[in-house]
């Protein structure tokens, strides 16, 4: 899917994504995502390059040096099962439909 620059009036193709951070005061400006984010603005490399941030916002750019990294299913694996190592523990209670009841102790 081809992707046009996110500024007013620019019509070049998008090579990178710009989204913020906004707790860390940052935006961080990337390889284009694989798909359109939320919140993110997808730039051409012109307007990628002339960004300049905030006062007291730092800019962190993120350069690949190549094509993307082929990721197999044991990589997606190991990923889903750190994602799940770090989930906190649902409280225990009663559920009802889409809410829990937390008993007092």
């Amino acid at each position: 899917m081809f992707r046009t620059c996110s500024k007013i009036g620019c019509s070049e193709p998008a090579n990178r994504t710009l989204t913020y951070v906004h707790s860390e005061a940052c935006i961080v400006i990337g390889p284009l995502s694989q798909q359109p984010e939320p919140g993110a603005h997808d730039l051409c490399e012109t307007h990628s390059d002339r960004i300049t941030p905030p006062q007291e916002w730092q800019i962190i750019r993120l350069e690949t040096d190549g094509p993307p990294i082929e990721r197999t299913r044991d990589d997606l694996l190991a990923i889903a099962d750190a994602v799940r190592e770090a989930e906190p523990e649902a409280p225990e209670g009663r559920k009802h439909g889409h809410l829990t009841i937390i008993e007092d102790t």
